[in-house]
């Protein structure tokens, strides 16, 4: 059975308060829309249409990496005139999926059982049951246990109101059908609009099954209409990964302040504390340890690494047996071979840094090469940019740069060299010398510091700066 997926994104949103297009507010670091479309594609559909009408153009920028057909709803008369927009180009004999790019949460499994119910001919909705229903169409079953009708909270009387099944919205049903029975919808209702819940009496009245897929957990129906309801779906987003990441093993120091905004893949026995926020693609090896507000973003972690307190790895692919932190910032492109440590407040970029090497304080390594077994002093910076064009270090095997040393690039510490504590190092360091840069250091007889101004002192003197020197 082929399968057309067709999700409703043409919402302005007003109640955001907000210029972005609804669609387009943010869940987890990426828009609504592209958690559904990334949902989507979890059911291999032979084609996806997104139908969209407020900041089109926005939209439209904002997923142009995304596969999908567009189609416009230049007038929002209801989500059956929506999905009327998209019908002419899906086939008769295809099942169509309706989605909503407000509705982040819904589960690939959940939407795989809606179009089983739905089968070639018959219809499903994917329904809930919500202890506070108000503001919901709730699900009228018939005698037999299937849909008899949608009545919307508006349109209904006070007994349906009480009824705690409620409709997502979310349905899936044969594209043939479909364009009969939205051609009966009509918008005389509360909301004058073409709804698309109105089909389910079409249904019906043709006898075919109208199924209801029970939605667990009730929470991924959720819409988003107001920042309020948005917040509400980003600590329900927070809680479900953190039980994916549990599931998988890992062992959370609390489960409520991690926010995993990707996919992460966590070895045995690994431990994560509080405030982590792990963004895109991250690779956790056995037994690494993430200490509190470490923020790691698109990295893959060897095994038995310890990443302390409020340290950044972004793009960076660090070895086994690894120290970073606390305060470390790992910048795209570095490399940490097995052992190697990265200590306080050192910032590397586009480097590699080789076994049992250690870059442990108040250091600044870029577009660098750094062998095995280098010890790299407190305070030493790779002055890597001219002004114009960026140039490489090269660190060999087992030297030592002593603290506070300038590496002006492009330079080649040789291998065992020895670099003096201080040092401006301009031209090549040869292996197993020491080399160093000193001025003369000199004391000057007779000198005394300069004793304290009063107020009245100070006073004189700015004002004598801001007259200038005096005329000849």
């Amino acid at each position: 059975m082929q399968l057309s997926v067709v999700i409703l994104a043409a919402g302005q949103g007003k109640r955001m308060h907000s210029d972005l297009p609804k669609v387009l507010q943010p869940l987890a670091g990426k828009p609504l829309l592209k958690h559904v479309l990334g949902t989507a594609r979890e059911l291999a559909p032979d084609c996806i249409y997104v139908v969209y009408g407020h900041g089109g153009a926005r939209v439209q920028a904002a997923l142009r990496d995304e596969s999908v057909d567009w189609v416009l709803q230049s007038e929002q008369l209801g989500t059956g005139h929506a999905v009327m927009q998209a019908l002419p180009m899906i086939p008769d004999d295809h099942q169509v999926l309706v989605l909503y790019g407000d509705v982040p949460l819904v589960r690939a499994a959940s939407l795989r059982e809606l179009t089983a119910a739905a089968g070639r001919e018959a219809m499903a909705v994917l329904t809930a049951e919500l202890d506070e229903p108000d503001g919901y169409g709730r699900i009228l079953r018939a005698p037999h246990g299937g849909i008899a009708a949608i009545v919307e909270h508006k349109d209904a009387s006070a007994e349906q109101r009480r009824i705690r099944e409620i409709n997502s919205g979310v349905m899936a049903l044969p594209a043939g059908r479909l364009r009969g029975w939205l051609a009966a919808v009509s918008s005389d209702n509360a909301q004058r609009e073409f709804l698309l819940t109105d089909v389910v009496s079409g249904a019906v009245a043709d006898g075919v099954t109208v199924a209801a897929v029970v939605a667990r957990p009730a929470s991924q129906i959720m819409g988003a209409n107001d920042k309020v309801q948005l917040a509400e779906l980003e600590a329900l987003h927070r809680r479900d990964r953190a039980h994916e990441l549990l599931h998988q093993g890992a062992t959370l120091a609390d489960p409520l302040r991690i926010d995993v905004r990707g996919t992460v893949e966590v070895g045995r026995d690994v431990f994560i504390d509080v405030g982590a926020v792990l963004i895109g693609t991250v690779k956790l090896g056995a037994r690494v340890t993430v200490g509190p507000n470490c923020v790691i973003r698109d990295s893959v972690i060897g095994a038995d690494t310890e990443i302390h307190a409020n340290s950044v790895i972004d793009h960076a692919l660090v070895g086994e047996h690894c120290r970073i932190g606390p305060f470390a910032r790992l910048r795209p492109d570095t490399r940490l071979a097995a052992q190697a440590q990265v200590g306080n407040f050192v910032e590397i970029k586009n480097a590699r840094i080789g076994t049992h090497s250690k870059v442990n304080h108040l250091t600044y390594i870029g577009d660098a090469e750094v062998g095995a077994d280098v010890n790299v002093g407190a305070g030493t910076v790779t002055c890597n940019y001219d002004g114009a064009n960026k140039w490489p270090t090269v660190i060999e095997d087992g030297a030592f740069v002593g603290s506070g040393s300038m590496l002006v690039a492009p330079v080649t510490i040789g291998a065992e060299a020895t670099i003096g504590a201080g040092s401006t190092i301009t031209a090549n360091a040869p292996s197993q010398r020491l080399t160093l840069t000193r001025a003369p250091q000199v004391s000057i007889q007779g000198w005394k510091r300069a004793a304290p101004l009063d107020d009245l002192e100070r006073t004189a003197i700015a004002e004598q700066k801001l007259r200038g020197p005096p005329r000849s």
